[in-house]
């Protein structure tokens, strides 16, 4: 059964060359399973930037080695390249998705989704110790700064989970809905919901299902 959790997939291309590099480096001299995910971890999670205006909604634009390439991600490939590296090192990975309410959205990204419900929040459990411990290396040190947020912290023991609170105690992050978890990323899903919840959003030149933000989208397997 773990063996599913090891194998690569389209998104979670843990056999890309550059991926298997980036999980090498970000763990050199380092021995141990928790440790190396520990490492990966805060690598993925503070070595790219958190953007959630610039959604590539295609195979490509949600790849792991994608976040490498281009050095931001949203939540999703930021998940998957957790995910992947952590696959390279030997340690069985899935990903899980849930909807969340962010209190505290942007202003302009109220505008834009025109809601304050994130569906598909994605994030990444690592298979350490004989348990599942959940991970989430989305926002990134500088963004949870930005934010007043405390950057979530992952020991490799405990569940990192979206904060709840920022440090003024204002409600920050709510999960409303489990969306189960996938050896990869289920993007057939991910898109209906997107067009769901998101009809508007689905035109906005930000966002993109098509593939047009690089030729690679389109050329790429």
């Amino acid at each position: 059964m773990l063996d599913d959790y090891l194998r690569p997939t389209e998104c979670v291309d843990s056999d890309n060359p550059a991926v298997t590099a980036f999980a090498e480096q970000v763990t050199r001299g380092i021995s141990g399973d928790r440790e190396c995910a520990v490492a990966i971890y805060y690598a993925v999670r503070d070595s790219f930037r958190y953007d959630p205006y610039r959604v590539d909604l295609t195979p490509f634009g949600m790849r792991a080695s994608t976040v490498l390439r281009r050095e931001y991600g949203f939540c999703i490939p930021k998940a998957a390249l957790l995910a992947a590296a952590a696959r390279v090192k030997g340690i069985p990975s899935r990903l899980g998705f849930a909807d969340v309410k962010n209190h505290l959205a942007t202003e302009k990204l109220r505008r834009l989704m025109k809601t304050d419900l994130f569906v598909f929040h994605g994030y990444t459990e690592l298979f350490l110790e004989g348990q599942w411990v959940k991970a989430t290396p989305a926002f990134n040190r500088s963004l949870c700064e930005r934010f007043d947020v405390e950057p979530l912290p992952f020991d490799g023991w405990e569940d990192s989970l979206l904060q709840q609170f920022n440090r003024r105690g204002d409600r920050y992050m709510e999960y409303v809905r489990d969306r189960g978890i996938d050896a990869g990323v289920p993007l057939d899903a991910i898109v209906a919901a997107f067009h769901e919840h998101y009809p508007g959003l689905m035109s906005e030149s930000g966002y993109d299902v098509s593939g047009d933000f690089e030729r690679e989208g389109r050329t790429r397997s």
